[in-house]
């Protein structure tokens, strides 16, 4: 089986979908592996190293795209790559397929099977395969740091003789992955935590690494089976917002991380809100590309409001690519391994496995998961 993994299109996007070492891993399972010229630049890893790990590199986009049976991608392919395709090819990469009809359709059209990895599964058999954790983990300890570099003051306490320096006092929206790691970043650098979330179940994970877990009573709140915060109503988020203002207005630096899955993100941060925070206080739009969390945030802009600081840079992971290919390029070894035949001398797509029935999205010229057939060809 040829697995061909190609450099990003997407402006600005530094991460690779391959590493040396899974490339590694790969060629011991019996694939043979061929990566684009310059794959790994952006993210530290040089091409020689690419060719010892057992790759072939092909400078050739057309060549490269020739004999593939499975293409590895961190984003959706361009209209180019899409063209070259052949049929019957399995690609996988994020697709966002509640957003992306029209690439759906195409892909569907050009018999592709293709596989949406933000559809794995959260079981326990799929957290080698999940990439959305892995990403989020590290978006979550860059909103940190990304935070503080904008930041007008230090995060620790610091006893001086010219006096004591107090810490900056850091208010963390949603516990998931990312909030979680935001916070255990935050702690580590000396700031004082406060962190909210809809789910009663994150207060004690909150608590657990040190921060204080604002409560809020806004009524019945949950989770979903898949273990995203269910969508509040709207007046729950009024409740919620009216509760976080003054916690916000005290804050040195406030980060928002609330995403719905297959969903525009919530407005957490409303613009009554933004005005009554201090001069110099920073906040880290970190859902930004799905709609953003803050009113007044901007994708990829750092936007000023009367001092404060709104910064709607997208892909945090990608500001430390090396890590973000490593993790993800694992993740997706994870996956081929996991529906690998010996028999097949390949990935074999049983509709009967549940990572199949969750991940595959369109399939033999047409859109083949059932949440998505409405989209069909």
């Amino acid at each position: 089986m040829n697995i061909v993994i190609p450099k990003e299109t997407f402006p600005g996007e530094t991460r690779a979908a391959a590493t040396p070492a899974s490339v590694t891993r790969l060629c011991k399972l019996g694939a043979s592996l061929f990566v684009e010229a310059g794959l790994g630049q952006a993210a530290g890893f040089p091409d020689a190293a690419y060719e010892k790990a057992g790759a072939k590199v092909i400078s050739d986009k057309a060549t490269l795209f020739k004999d593939a049976h499975v293409v590895f991608r961190v984003r959706k392919p361009s209209d180019q790559e899409l063209s070259l395709l052949n049929k019957g090819t399995i690609h996988i990469s994020f697709l966002d397929p509640f957003n992306e009809k029209d690439l759906l359709a195409k892909l569907a059209a050009q018999g592709v099977s293709a596989m949406s990895v933000e559809m794995v599964p959260r079981t326990t058999r799929c957290q080698k395969m999940d990439a959305i954790t892995s990403q989020a983990n590290l978006a979550g300890y860059v909103s940190v740091i990304l935070g503080a570099s904008y930041l007008k003051k230090i995060f620790p306490m610091m006893s001086t003789a010219a006096g004591t320096l107090l810490p900056a006092k850091v208010f963390i929206i949603g516990a998931g992955v990312a909030g979680l790691q935001a916070i255990a970043t935050a702690r580590r650098l000396g700031a004082k935590v406060e962190a909210i979330d809809t789910r009663p179940v994150a207060a004690e994970q909150i608590q657990s690494l040190g921060a204080k877990a604002v409560v809020i009573d806004i009524g019945e709140t949950g989770q979903t089976a898949q273990g995203y915060a269910k969508e509040l109503t709207p007046d729950q988020v009024k409740m919620q917002q009216e509760g976080m203002k003054k916690i916000c207005a005290s804050s040195d630096l406030v980060i928002t991380t609330a995403q719905l899955f297959g969903k525009k993100a919530p407005i957490t941060i409303t613009a009554e809100m933004v005005a009554a925070m201090q001069y110099g206080s920073v906040i880290v739009d970190l859902a930004v590309e799905s709609g953003g969390n803050v009113v007044g945030s901007k994708l990829g802009e750092v936007v000023d409001v009367n001092g404060v600081s709104i910064v709607g840079f997208p892909s945090l992971a990608g500001r430390v690519p090396q890590n973000a290919s490593q993790v993800y390029a694992m993740n997706l070894v994870g996956m081929v391994e996991d529906l690998w035949s010996k028999d097949k001398n390949g990935i074999f797509l049983n509709p009967e496995d549940d990572v199949v029935k969750s991940c595959l999205i369109t399939h033999e010229g047409a859109i083949w998961n059932e949440k998505f057939k409405t989209q069909a060809v």
